[in-house]
């Protein structure tokens, strides 16, 4: 029997966001619009809207969605930006941002998954303002920089400095910052002079951020 999809995102939005304190309209008509079915392997298309992480396979996952969601609310997105996304992994958070702002770049490391990233949000109607390139997130992507707002989906060993100053005076970086085992996750605000303010939106767990500025 196939689920009811609509049903399963509507539920997912009042027990798993709403319920939890994610409060922002458009983060949450975004998570209630894109299809996360779509998002992961075929094997584990029931277990869509589970309120957990699941496997894509290169040993990475799609995150939770409160951990999206909260993600995407600590940007506080209001339309005009372009956004950098570091993580593609299926292209489920990149589908997201790209309803929040006017354009959203998505660096994938493992080009299998950039492929991938690349298909599913092709057939779900998604890639008309996200492109997906194929890279090391940890360093940006210079060539479409300065961002309004960056989104890392993978824990730092520290804040990479190419993310920051790739960060528009004014702009918001949302990144896992810790051990590997257990990282906070830190919004960075840049200010005026290139300075930075730091707070923490609470504690997760994510794969490693591979790369030049990563764990290596």
């Amino acid at each position: 029997m196939i689920p009811d999809w609509a049903s399963e995102r509507s539920a997912m939005v009042a027990r798993q966001l709403r319920a939890r304190g994610i409060r922002d309209p458009r983060v949450l008509r975004a998570m209630g619009e894109v299809p996360r079915e779509e998002f992961v392997p075929d094997e584990l298309r029931l277990l869509s809207y589970r309120d957990e992480p699941l496997m894509i396979g290169r040993g990475q996952t799609i995150s939770q969605p409160f951990m999206t969601a909260l993600m995407a609310e600590c940007l506080e997105l209001e339309g005009p930006e372009t956004v950098l996304e570091v993580g593609a992994g299926s292209g489920y958070h990149a589908a997201v941002l790209g309803l929040l702002a006017k354009k959203a770049i998505t660096v994938e490391i493992v080009p299998a998954l950039a492929k991938l990233a690349e298909r599913n949000l092709a057939k779900t109607g998604r890639l008309g303002n996200i492109r997906v390139v194929a890279g090391d997130g940890s360093a940006g992507c210079p060539e479409y920089a300065p961002f309004q707002a960056i989104s890392v989906a993978a824990g730092a060993p520290d804040v990479p400095g190419a993310l920051v100053d790739q960060l528009c005076e004014g702009g918001r970086l949302v990144i896992p910052v810790g051990p590997l085992s257990d990282q906070s996750l830190l919004v960075v605000t840049k200010r005026r002079g290139g300075n930075t303010e730091t707070r923490t939106a609470g504690h997760c767990r994510f794969v490693p951020l591979r790369g030049e500025e990563g764990w290596r």
